[in-house]
C-alpha cells in the first residue's frame, strides 16, 4: 500500500536542504548539502541522496553517502564543508556533480555511472589555458551550481551576491564542452544581484544565491533565492543565456505574499534562506525547498509544494502546506507527529529567525539518532498549523504533550485566527502524556491549528483526530 506523503518528506531526523529533484527513469532523486541536526555551520555533512518512486511520493529510500567530504583532493583532512550542488547527466550517459567547497571560489566536478552510486572526483572547471573558473583576475567565486545540459552543451550557472557587495553581480552562466569541464563561452551575466538590480524586472527580488535551472514547456526557467532570502524566485527567458524576465515568487518558506488565508504581508513561519528547484512528477509539478529548524540557520529540512503553472506561462506561488507531495489533504483521522507543523508562530509573527523564546522544531539524541522530531518551547499564544485533513466525522481531538505547563490548555481551531472549537486541558509531565477533548471538526478539507494557552511551557510530540 502506498503511503501518505508528508513535509519534510524525509525522516524527521534527516537535514537535507537546498534539495535539487529529478526524475532518472522510475524513481525521483534529491540531492542537496547535508545538514546535521544541533549543528554549528551549514553543511556538515557528506553527500548522500534519497529517492523514490514517481508513482510513490510517500516512500522515500536512502541511497546512502554518494560523495564524502573528503573525496576532493583540495579537502583530503575534510576540513571544509559541501555546500549545495546539482546534477546533469552529461552526454556521454553519466552522472556529473558539481559543487563547491566553503573555502574554495573554483568548482569541482564528480561523476558517476548510475544517478545515486559513489561518485569519482572528476577535475574542476576550468578554462582552454587550463586556468580554474574562478581563479583568474575579474572572475567571480563560485557557488551554488545550477547545471543544464542540452546535446553535446552544459550550461552552467553560479553567483553569490550579499547586499552592499559591489564586487559580486550576480548569478554567470557558462557554457562547458561536452568534457564537462572546459569553458567553452565566457561568463555572462544573466541575473543580477542586489547592488545592480536598479530599473530592472529584478528590483526588490534581486538575485541572492542557490542557482537553478530547468525547462519548463520549451522555455529555461532560472529558479533563485532572492535578496529577502526566504523566498525562490523564478524568471523565465527563451534563451539559456540572456533575455531573462522576473516572473515572481514560487515559494516563501514563512508563506509571505500568500493572502487566500491570511493577509499577505502576515508570515506564518520563522524563516531564513532558501534553496531548491522544480521538478515534474506523474504530470504535476512541484517545488522543492527547505524550512529551519531547532531555531537555527544550521538545521534545515528539505519540503516540497505542488505548484501550478498558468496557461500564460507564469506560476502561482505555492503554499506551504503539511501534505506536500501527497497529492491532496492527508486522511482526516489518525495520530499525526508535530513536526509536521508548516505554520508555527508566536503572537509577534516574526519574519526571520532569532525571536526569544519562540517555539522550535527538535529531536532528542544526537544528529544521526532516529529519534521522532516534535515541537519545543510552545509558550503563551504559540500556534502550530497542519494543512490540510480531509476530515469526516472527527469529534474528538488529542494531544501528547511533556513539560512544565502550569494551568495549560491547547486550543483547537481551523483557521489560525478562527472560532476555537475546543479546549484541551494538559498538565505538568516530565514524560510524554496524551490529553483528550471532545471537539467537532467541521465534515470536509480542514486546517489544524493548535494554540497553547497558560504559563510555562510545553513540547508536542503528536496530535490526534478521532
Amino acid at each position: 500500500m502506498k503511503k501518505q506523503a508528508f513535509n519534510p518528506y524525509l525522516p524527521s531526523w534527516e537535514y537535507i536542504p537546498d534539495g535539487e529533484p529529478y526524475v532518472f527513469g522510475d524513481r525521483v532523486y534529491v540531492y542537496g548539502s547535508h545538514d546535521f541536526f544541533n549543528g554549528y555551520v551549514f553543511c556538515m555533512g557528506d553527500y548522500v541522496c534519497w529517492s523514490a518512486p514517481v508513482d510513490d511520493l510517500g516512500s522515500w529510500r536512502y541511497e546512502g553517502v554518494i560523495y564524502p567530504r573528503n573525496a576532493d583532493p583540495m579537502n583530503k583532512e575534510g576540513n571544509m564543508c559541501l555546500y549545495a550542488p546539482d546534477v546533469t547527466v552529461g552526454p556521454d550517459g553519466r552522472y556529473y556533480l558539481y559543487y563547491v567547497l566553503d573555502k574554495v571560489g573554483v568548482m569541482s566536478v564528480a561523476v558517476c555511472d548510475t544517478p545515486a552510486g559513489k561518485y569519482e572526483f572528476y577535475g574542476c572547471v576550468h578554462y582552454p589555458d587550463g586556468t580554474r573558473l574562478g581563479d583568474r583576475e575579474g572572475d567571480e567565486p563560485q557557488f551554488d551550481p545550477g547545471v543544464l545540459t542540452e546535446g553535446d552543451v552544459t550550461y552552467l550557472y553560479s553567483g553569490f551576491c550579499g547586499r552592499g557587495d559591489k564586487s559580486r553581480t550576480g548569478s554567470k552562466v557558462v557554457t562547458l564542452e561536452p568534457d564537462m569541464l572546459t569553458v567553452r563561452d565566457e561568463p555572462v551575466l544573466v541575473v543580477p544581484g542586489s547592488e545592480y538590480s536598479a530599473g530592472t524586472s529584478f528590483e526588490g527580488h534581486a538575485f541572492f544565491e542557490a542557482s537553478s535551472i530547468r525547462k519548463v514547456n520549451g522555455k529555461y526557467c532560472f529558479i533563485y533565492s532572492s535578496e529577502v532570502m526566504h523566498e525562490l524566485c523564478y524568471a523565465m527567458s527563451d534563451k539559456p543565456t540572456e533575455g531573462f524576465v522576473y516572473g515572481g515568487v514560487l515559494v516563501s518558506n514563512t508563506d509571505l505574499h500568500i493572502d487566500s488565508y491570511k493577509p499577505a504581508d502576515l508570515p506564518m513561519a520563522m524563516g531564513a534562506n532558501n534553496h531548491g528547484s522544480l521538478v515534474e512528477i506523474g504530470g504535476e509539478r512541484y517545488i522543492f525547498y527547505h524550512r529551519h529548524t531547532n531555531g537555527t540557520w544550521y538545521s534545515r529540512q528539505g519540503c516540497a509544494e505542488r505548484i501550478t503553472l498558468n496557461d500564460d506561462g507564469s506560476f502561482t506561488q505555492a503554499m506551504m502546506t503539511s501534505c506536500g507531495l501527497n497529492g491532496g489533504p492527508l486522511e482526516g483521522r489518525g495520530e499525526y507527529p508535530a513536526y509536521l507543523a508548516c505554520n508555527l508562530f508566536t503572537p509577534k509573527h516574526s519574519l526571520y529567525l532569532g525571536e526569544a523564546n519562540a517555539p522550535r522544531i527538535t529531536q532528542d539524541g544526537r544528529d544521526g539518532d532516529e529519534e521522532p522530531g516534535y515541537i519545543a518551547n510552545l509558550t503563551e499564544g504559540s500556534t502550530a498549523g497542519f494543512k490540510f485533513f480531509d476530515c469526516k466525522g472527527i469529534k474528538q481531538v488529542s494531544v501528547t504533550t511533556r513539560g512544565y505547563a502550569f494551568g495549560a490548555s491547547i486550543e483547537v481551531k481551523t483557521a489560525w485566527d478562527g472560532e476555537v472549537l475546543g479546549v484541551i486541558k494538559i498538565d505538568a509531565t516530565n514524560v510524554w502524556e496524551t490529553f483528550t477533548t471532545e471537539c467537532a471538526i467541521p465534515d470536509g478539507v480542514n486546517a489544524i491549528y493548535l494554540t497553547y494557552r497558560g504559563g510555562g511551557s510545553a513540547m508536542m510530540k503528536s496530535f490526534t483526530l478521532a
